[in-house]
C-alpha cells in the first residue's frame, strides 16, 4: 500500500515487519536494525547474498555513539559536513548491531537520510532502521513509490511515498584504514567535494568476494534488457543494426532512425540532473522490450564518475 502514513509504518516496524521508505537517494526496504527477524526477512525478500552488508539509517549525528565504538576525526569532520544527506560512513561497531547486518564484520555501514519523511519517522522510533534499496538484488535501484510496488507489490503492506528521489543514486560510502578515508562505492555526493574536507581518498570500490561495504559487487543495478556501456555509441548502432535499441546520453539526443528510444540525463549537461534522472530512465528504457540498451559513458569527473560507475555495473559488457 502506498501511504503517506507515519503511524501505520510505525506499527508494522515495531512488529518486526518490512516496509519501504524514501530517501534523498533511493527507496530502501527498510526494518529494525536490532532484530534478527527483521534482517533476515531483508535478505530472504531482496534475494541478497549475506556476505554482502546493509546500512544502517539513524536519526542524528548525536544517535551514532549508540551504535559505534568510536568516531575518528576525519569522520566526525564529514559527518558535520555532509548530514544529513547522501554519504554513507563504514565505522567499528558496538555489540547493539547485530553480525548479520554486517555480513560478521566488526564494521557497520551508518548514515542520516535527509528525506523529512523519513528523518519524521526516525525520530518516532527507538531502534534504526536498515535499509538497503527497495528491489530484487542486482536490478535497477527505485527513486519512486511505484518502482518500488512494480517489483513488490503486496509483499510490502507499507510503501511511504515521499514523492521521486531528489539525488536519485545510492549514498558515496567512506571507511576508514589506518584512520585514512577510502571509498568503497561512489555515489550521490562526488570524490570532490568530500576531499574538500577529508583531503585525498585511497580508491577501493569493487569486492565481489567479502565486500567491506555494499554496492561494491562488479555485477548490480542492473536492467532485464542487455545493456552496453560505450564511448563509441555511432559504431556500437552500427554492430546491432536491425536490433530494437535503446539509446541513454548524456546530453546530446541521438537522432538515427535505427534507435528506438533515446533518453537524455541532461540536455544542459549538468551532472546533478544526469545522476537524478539516471535509474528513471533505465526503468522506463528496460519496459519498452528493447533488444539492447546502448549507454554513453559520460566525462569522468565529478558524479559523471559516479554514473560511469553504475553503467559500468549495469553493463554486460563495456565497449
Amino acid at each position: 500500500m502506498i501511504t503517506t502514513d507515519l503511524e501505520r509504518a510505525k506499527k508494522v516496524l515495531i512488529q518486526n515487519e518490512l516496509i519501504a521508505i524514501p530517501t534523498e537517494t533511493v527507496y530502501g526496504i527498510a526494518g529494525n536494525a536490532f532484530s534478527e527477524t527483521a534482517i533476515k526477512k531483508i535478505f530472504e525478500l531482496k534475494k541478497r547474498p549475506h556476505f554482502n552488508p546493509l546500512i544502517v539509517h539513524i536519526k542524528s549525528t548525536e544517535y551514532l555513539l549508540e551504535i559505534v565504538e568510536s568516531i575518528p576525526l576525519i569522520a566526525q569532520k564529514l559527518a558535520s559536513a555532509f548530514w544529513p544527506g547522501p554519504l554513507t560512513l563504514v565505522l567499528k561497531k558496538n555489540e547493539k548491531i547485530p553480525a548479520s547486518v554486517t555480513s560478521g564484520k566488526d564494521t557497520v555501514a551508518v548514515r542520516v537520510p535527509n528525506h523529512k519523511l523519513t528523518l519524521d519517522l526516525l525520530q518516532q522510533l527507538d531502534f534504526p532502521l536498515v535499509a538497503p534499496s527497495a528491489n530484487p538484488f542486482g536490478s535497477i535501484s527505485p527513486t519512486s513509490a511505484l518502482h518500488v510496488s512494480n517489483y513488490f507489490g503486496e509483499k510490502l503492506s507499507v510503501i511511504l511515498d515521499g514523492g521521486i528521489c531528489e539525488k536519485g543514486i545510492e549514498s558515496t560510502i567512506i571507511g576508514f584504514e589506518n584512520e585514512q578515508p577510502v571509498l568503497y562505492r561512489h555515489g550521490s555526493l562526488s570524490i570532490e567535494e568530500i576531499e574538500k574536507v577529508a583531503g585525498p581518498l585511497i580508491i577501493r570500490t569493487k569486492e565481489n568476494v567479502e565486500p567491506n561495504a555494499p554496492g561494491m559487487l562488479s555485477r548490480h543495478y542492473a536492467p532485464e534488457t542487455k545493456t552496453y556501456l560505450t564511448s563509441k555509441l555511432m559504431n556500437m548502432i552500427e554492430r546491432f543494426e536491425g536490433k530494437k535499441i535503446g539509446v541513454l546520453v548524456f546530453k546530446n539526443k541521438v537522432l538515427d532512425s535505427r534507435i528506438s528510444y533515446v533518453e537524455v540525463l541532461s540536455s544542459n549537461g549538468n551532472y546533478e540532473e544526469a545522476a537524478s534522472n539516471l535509474y528513471g530512465a533505465m526503468h522506463r528504457l528496460d519496459q519498452f522490450e528493447l533488444d539492447i540498451i546502448l549507454a554513453e559513458k559520460l566525462p569522468d569527473h565529478d558524479l559523471g564518475k559516479t554514473i560511469n560507475d553504475r553503467l559500468e555495473r549495469a553493463s554486460k559488457n563495456k565497449e
